[in-house]
């Protein structure tokens, strides 16, 4: 017999339902309201955005951005077996001449560099003039322009939108296209840099977002049709996931947000919360006895599971907010626009789901058999199982999640702590051709990775010939440096001046040329673009050094800071003009390379972070609610156990930590903590006035089926990002979804295990029979 007491909660759900006209009007003018502010959400997967906008780094890359320009930077590698061919000189010429009549894009190739100094010139007249010329210093070597079978044509553009950066990408590659049309003097045009890979992942992660949403679709029917068997109770299901996806997006795009490579996440993670949450609530609709009427049920429904659904939709915010505290831009931004957004489905769930319930007439199990009918058996059997089996499931589950952390954390001196990864090939396949692209690019030039050394002076410091010559000086320090593979910045550019007029490729040591030189400088500066790009020319006080290395983590780049600062010491204690132009400040080295090996220094603090301060939010709130400790700290086994089980499962399979995959835990814990709340909450509400067993049963037959059907739409849902042709998103979907079943199988077993343990209690037959045993003692 259901309890139908009244309770505070009635005569609120009984004024929504008499509304429910009104509710449906106020979510129509929402709906109106939130779809254009949610169209105008953009994809951008550029990694600048990974960093938080308040991190020092990314503030110190913005400022050195205004003062010595953005823009963006692609680089196109020319592979032939002889590169000083006429064919091939031919060939690599006409492209940089069609590559510089694309609108925005500014050539600064070898080829540009030999037009700009002999005006008048064809490279493709007089091969052997050409080649004397480029390998008659070891400049354009050092820079990468040239080299053993390849040229290199780096290509600089200025974009202010995605739109624009794909526009200008399409039109280098069509203008590529058309020149090496029927060549054959080229073995390989390749591609790289970080443009082309943000173009890639944003297609990808459209092109995936567009599979997505018909899967999900099919999904939902599919559910909704075989649990339930109604299109009423479908169109209402279908209703209230696209409102609750519409005013999320929508507030997203009014706060000016942005999706990135794990945004696509965001709204999916939204809709299968939501779906859950629905189907616990019309759940307990369906279950109407043949003495209650529809409308008085649908109340109690109602108010029967708000403390529950209410708990668990907050367990999963609260998990997702607790991201808040990552240093990962994206990571941050996804958990507070889930947060929000699981608000929205705790609005839709109590107001217009139970408005078009009523509108619709949805049927319950007295109108239409509800499906799963075998799950009473599972009822039957479980109390006595985990009776039985809770001193192997419960300690096995504390063995696996010990073995879990070890391969996440580590072992000091047996096991390294997981990999992390943010490099831009790892967010791509590798049979794409941008990955191979890029693999190859890297074995011929010295790295990939590119900052700058940012030096900041008085006003008009760099028209001073002793100053030129120390940051000559600091230079070439930098560049004999093994962390360093090239380094180019103003002298750099200066030398190359003097080689294309026959002075050699140095700074001159004769004071007399080197006033000269310094004082052609302003001059120059509206000459050669490539000059203009390393001197502030407004006060000529500030300048760069773009380094490109092959570091690849946090920790070496704070060591280059570090030698970076010993260098300069004691360039400056030799050339006394620079500690009196440029202070004592050490430089500082800033750019895209620095930031993206910050992201992934900062991912584990991330996963730590977070997934901490969501177990003591969600166990501190729920010990409030619940009042046993113990008991409540027992129902997170089940979580803690998928969780770090899916750690032990990426060790063995070699998979790394990256964006996605740091998602996890939090991901985990709080959807799959939805489960143990309304466990927990049953569990209690029949435990308290009987036995263990009974409460158990209690449990399994108003939430055990619930729970299961919420496990196949947490584990299917987020299995639909396996379609994903980015291999981080592919991951995290594999992972989660098998997680959501570990979840679930510890649920029916370690749970109950860790309960029985708890209470000290036994199973109804077994006390029974002590009792007989007693009596006839």
């Amino acid at each position: 017999m259901i309890d139908l007491r009244e309770t505070t909660l009635h005569p609120v759900f009984r004024f929504v339902i008499a509304k429910r006209w009104w509710v449906l009007a106020a979510y129509a003018l929402l709906l109106a309201a939130s779809i254009p502010y949610a169209v105008k959400v953009e994809q951008d997967n550029a990694f600048d955005r990974l960093i938080v906008r308040t991190d020092p780094d990314y503030i110190a890359t913005r400022e050195f951005s205004k003062v010595f320009g953005g823009g963006e930077y692609v680089v196109l590698f020319a592979e032939a077996d002889d590169p000083f061919s006429a064919d091939v000189i031919g060939t690599v010429d006409a492209l940089d001449r069609r590559l510089q009549a694309v609108p925005k894009v500014g050539s600064n190739s070898i080829f540009s560099i030999y037009r700009r100094a002999r005006p008048g010139a064809d490279p493709t007249t007089d091969p052997d003039a050409f080649k004397k010329f480029a390998t008659g210093t070891k400049l354009f070597a050092r820079q990468g322009l040239v080299g053993p079978g390849f040229y290199s044509v780096p290509l600089i553009f200025d974009v202010r939108s995605t739109s624009e950066r794909e526009q200008v990408l399409r039109a280098i590659d069509a203008a590529a296209a058309d020149v090496l049309k029927g060549s054959t003097a080229l073995k390989a045009l390749r591609r790289a840099g970080e443009p082309y890979v943000n173009d890639y992942m944003n297609r990808k992660s459209n092109e995936g977002g567009m599979r997505l949403v018909p899967v999900f679709c099919l999904f939902v029917v599919a559910l909704v049709m075989g649990l339930y068997r109604s299109l009423r109770t479908l169109a209402a299901f279908a209703v209230s996931l696209g409102v609750n996806a519409a005013l999320a997006v929508g507030w997203i795009g009014l706060t000016g947000g942005t999706f990135t490579i794990v945004s696509a996440l965001v709204p999916m993670t939204i809709l299968i919360t939501c779906l859950a949450t629905l189907v616990y609530i019309h759940s307990r609709f369906v279950e109407r006895p043949p003495e209650t009427g529809v409308d008085e049920h649908q109340v109690f429904a109602l108010a029967n599971k708000f403390l529950a659904c209410t708990a668990s939709v907050f367990a999963t915010a609260v998990g997702f907010a607790a991201l808040a505290v990552s240093d990962i831009r994206p990571i941050r931004e996804m958990g507070i626009w889930v947060a929000v957004g699981l608000v929205f489905t705790w609005l839709v769930a109590f107001t217009l789901f139970p408005a078009l319930q009523k509108i619709l007439r949805t049927p319950t199990q007295i109108e239409r058999k509800t499906a799963a009918q075998w799950f009473l058996r599972v009822v039957d059997w479980m109390p006595r199982f985990s009776y039985r089996w809770r001193w192997v499931t419960v300690p096995a589950s504390l063995l696996l999640c010990g073995i879990g952390a070890v391969s996440l954390f580590g072992f000091p001196g047996l096991l390294a702590p997981m990999k992390m990864l943010t490099h831009p090939t790892d967010y791509m396949p590798v049979d794409s051709d941008l990955y191979r692209d890029t693999r190859r690019v890297e074995q011929l030039v010295p790295g990939l990775s590119m900052a700058d050394v940012w030096l900041r002076g008085k006003v008009g410091s760099l028209n001073q010939p002793e100053v030129i010559k120390g940051l000559d000086a600091f230079q070439r320090a930098i560049d004999a440096e093994p962390l360093v593979g090239s380094a180019v910045g103003p002298t750099t550019v200066l030398r190359m001046f003097r080689y294309v007029g026959g002075k050699g490729d140095v700074i001159p040591d004769d004071p007399g040329e080197l006033e000269a030189l310094t004082d052609n400088l302003e001059a120059l500066l509206s000459q050669e673009p490539l000059l203009a790009r390393f001197v502030d020319p407004k006060n000529m006080a500030q300048t760069h050094i773009t380094l490109v290395t092959r570091i690849n983590d946090f920790p070496s780049y704070e060591g280059l800071g570090r030698k970076m600062a010993a260098l300069w010491s004691d360039t400056a204690a030799k050339h006394p003009a620079l500690a009196k132009e440029f202070g004592n400040e050490p430089p500082r080295i800033v750019g895209i390379g620095r930031l993206q090996t910050k992201v992934a220094h900062n991912l584990v603090p991330t996963l730590t972070e977070s997934f901490a301060l969501s177990v003591v939010i969600i166990f501190s709130v729920f010990l409030i609610i619940f009042r046993n400790g113990a008991a409540r700290l027992m129902a997170m086994i089940p979580s803690l156990f998928a969780i770090l089980v899916m750690f032990a499962v990426m060790r063995a399979t070699g998979m790394s930590l990256n964006v996605a995959t740091i998602l996890i835990a939090s991901t985990v814990l709080g959807t799959s903590e939805n489960d143990q709340i309304h466990f927990f909450y049953h569990f209690l509400e029949r435990q308290k006035d009987g036995t263990t067993e009974t409460g158990l049963r209690h449990t399994m037959l108003i939430a055990g089926r619930s729970i299961f059907f919420a496990t196949l739409i947490n584990s299917i849902g987020f299995l639909a990002f396996a379609l994903s042709d980015l291999p981080p998103i592919r991951q995290f979907a594999i992972l989660a979804a098998v997680a959501f079943v570990l979840s679930m199988i510890a649920d029916f077993t370690a749970l109950p295990g860790a309960l029985w343990m708890v209470f000290r209690d036994r199973p109804d037959a077994l006390k029974k029979q002590a009792q007989e045993v007693d009596t006839m003692k």
